[in-house]
């Protein structure tokens, strides 16, 4: 079995490209937290219990524009309903993950599905230690951005015009580095073309569960026809 040094060194290098993208993106949603008159233990405590990007950012219009609980909820459901999607694919890699699982299952963002969906660490007996790691390195990045953001926010003014468009820039990031380390472009390309096609016939405003669900049937189907081959 590998020692824990070595795990955490590996699991450390495997996280480096998320890295400065959640630098970047938590000090955007740090100054604009701070902007809209919240201090740094805000910031703290969303990075640390919320720890999603996209609804972190949401959250902010939430808190200042007094939003009911119900609206809350609701909200929530929507900006990470994506979440429940490709989870899914996650299912038996975690199933045997013992007293790693709660906390891998909370951390499981898109940028950390992009590192570890194809990755099975660097032995089999290490695996779920080597998840963990990753896991929690992605969100200390996350968190330490937030919190710098926020206090930087405080001493410094800033024109946050434009910063909401960060976290499309990180998606596009997280796409090109599986395309490029991943052989297999089939879930890729079928994304996209969902996408586009559900664009086309819901809209932007609408578009999210839609190509989620056709996505989700689409690759469901692919996987079981390739079982049956094999």
């Amino acid at each position: 079995m590998m020692k824990t040094g070595e795990i955490i060194k590996q699991a450390l290098y495997k996280s480096f490209p998320v890295m400065a993208g959640y630098i970047i993106l938590g000090v955007g949603f740090g100054i604009l937290l701070s902007n809209a008159g919240y201090g740094f233990v805000w910031a703290l405590a969303m990075s640390v219990l919320i720890y999603a990007g996209s609804m972190q950012y949401v959250g902010i219009s939430l808190l200042t524009g007094g939003a009911s609980i119900i609206a809350t909820i609701i909200t929530t459901i929507m900006v990470n309903a994506r979440h429940l999607f490709y989870s899914i694919s996650m299912i038996d890699k975690y199933k045997e993950t013992g007293k790693y699982k709660p906390y891998l299952i909370f951390a499981l963002t898109d940028e950390t599905y992009s590192l570890l969906c194809n990755d099975e660490g660097p032995s089999p007996d290490s695996v779920n230690q080597y998840r963990f790691f990753v896991s929690l390195f992605n969100q200390i990045y996350w968190v330490f951005g937030c919190v710098f953001g926020n206090l930087l926010g405080m001493v410094i003014p800033f024109s946050t015009k434009g910063i909401e468009f960060s976290m499309t820039a990180l998606f596009v990031a997280s796409f090109t580095e599986q395309w490029l380390t991943v052989r297999d472009h089939v879930p890729a390309l079928t994304g996209l073309l969902c996408t586009a096609l559900c664009l086309v016939i819901f809209g932007s405003e609408k578009i999210l569960i839609p190509s989620m669900l056709l996505i989700t049937l689409i690759l469901t189907a692919i996987r079981r026809r390739e079982e049956k081959v094999l």
